[in-house]
C-alpha cells in the first residue's frame, strides 16, 4: 500500500521527484485497498507537492515549485496520442493505479510533462481537488448547452457536488438530487436547486441527467427523468461499481461492461436516448477554475489526517466521509 521507510525512488529520464505535502483519497484508492482495482505498488494519484529535483538537472525552474501532477501518464506515441487523445493512450500507466508507483509516499517520481505549477493564490487542500475539478470542468465540453436545458445532477458525493456548481454557471436550469440533507445544503452557498432523490417524480421532463453515482440504481433513476431525444451523462467512480441487476468495471487498460438480468435499457431504444461517458479532464484549465474562484472545494473536505494514518482514513473514506485530505 504504502511504506515511509522505503528508499528514496529512482529517477528516470523526464521525471522530476516530488515530495508530497498534501494527498486526497479518492474512491478509487478505495476501489484499489478493496481489490476492485487489481494494482500493486504505491497507492495515490491526488497530490499537491514541492519539485525537490529534475532527473538530468533539467527544468530548473519547477525545482522548489508547488505542483500538481496529472494521474494518467501517456506514451506520446500510440494512435491515440497521435490523434491528440493522450488521456485515451493505448499504452498509459496511471499514479497509484496503473503500472506506476502513486503519491502515498514521502516521494514519488512524476514525468515533468505531467506536472502544473500551482497559482500562488491556491492552498495546497484547493490545488488537491485539481483532479476531480478537472473531471467535472470536462463534462462542460461533452455536450453543447443551448438556450435553458433542464439539468439533473445525480448524486451528492464529491464529483456530483462539483459537477453542479460547474453545470450552475451555464445557461441552464440545473438542480442536484441526493440522499444526504448535510450535502444537499452544501448547494445553499452556491444558490444552487436541490432536492433529496425520493422527493422527486419520474416524468421523463429532463433534457440532460449528468449521472455521478456510479451505481446501477442511478442509471435506471437517469432513464426514467431524462426526456426523449435527451443525453445522460455518465460518470462517476472510473474502477467500477456492482449493483443489482448491472455490472460494470472500467480497467486503466480495458473496459468491460455488462448488463444483467433485471436491468432495462430498453428505455435508451425506444426513447432514442443518448448515453455518453465522461471521465477525466484538463488539470490546468481545473487550477485556473480553483484560482479563480468559479469552483469552491474546500467546503467538501469531511475529514483531514496524516499520511501515517493512512489506513484509518482509507477506512473513513470508504465508510462515506465526503472528501478526506492527509498532510504529509
Amino acid at each position: 500500500m504504502w511504506d515511509l521507510d522505503a528508499p528514496e525512488p529512482e529517477l528516470r529520464r523526464g521525471e522530476a521527484l516530488v515530495r508530497p505535502t498534501v494527498m486526497g483519497v479518492c474512491s478509487m484508492d478505495v476501489g484499489v485497498a478493496g481489490g476492485l482495482v487489481p494494482f500493486s505498488g504505491v497507492m495515490g494519484h491526488e497530490f499537491v507537492g514541492v519539485v525537490e529535483r529534475i532527473a538530468d538537472g533539467g527544468y530548473k525552474e519547477l525545482v522548489g515549485a508547488r505542483v500538481v501532477g496529472s494521474m494518467s501518464v501517456a506514451c506520446g506515441a500510440c494512435d491515440m496520442c497521435r490523434k491528440g487523445l493522450s488521456a485515451h493512450c493505448r499504452v498509459r500507466t496511471v499514479l497509484g493505479l496503473s503500472g506506476r508507483d502513486g503519491c502515498f509516499a514521502d516521494r514519488v517520481c512524476v514525468p515533468v510533462r505531467n506536472l502544473h505549477v500551482v497559482p500562488a493564490g491556491v492552498s495546497d487542500e484547493e490545488g488537491v481537488f485539481a483532479e476531480l475539478v478537472g473531471a467535472a470542468l470536462h463534462t462542460r465540453h461533452i455536450f453543447k448547452v443551448e438556450g435553458r436545458p433542464f439539468v439533473t445532477v445525480l448524486g451528492d458525493g464529491k464529483l456530483g457536488l462539483l459537477v453542479v456548481q460547474v453545470m450552475a454557471k451555464l445557461n441552464a436550469s440545473v438542480r442536484l438530487l441526493g440522499k444526504h440533507a448535510g450535502r444537499l445544503a452544501l448547494c445553499d452557498r452556491w444558490g444552487i436547486k436541490h432536492r433529496m432523490v425520493e422527493e422527486v417524480g419520474l416524468r421523463h421532463d429532463q433534457d440532460v441527467v449528468i449521472d455521478c453515482t456510479g451505481t446501477a440504481q442511478g442509471l435506471e433513476l437517469a432513464m426514467q427523468m431524462v426526456r426523449p431525444r435527451g443525453k445522460i451523462i455518465l460518470k462517476g467512480p472510473a474502477w467500477g461499481t456492482r449493483a443489482a441487476g448491472v455490472q460494470m468495471c472500467v480497467g486503466f487498460g480495458a473496459v468491460r461492461a455488462g448488463v444483467r438480468e433485471g436491468v432495462d435499457l430498453s428505455p435508451l431504444v425506444a426513447h432514442e436516448i443518448e448515453l455518453i461517458g465522461s471521465r477525466c479532464g484538463s488539470v490546468p484549465e481545473a487550477l485556473g477554475a480553483i484560482a479563480t474562484k468559479q469552483i469552491d472545494v474546500l467546503p467538501l473536505i469531511s475529514k483531514r489526517g496524516k499520511l501515517a494514518e493512512g489506513v484509518e482514513m482509507l477506512r473513513l473514506a470508504g465508510a462515506g466521509e465526503l472528501k478526506v485530505v492527509m498532510a504529509a
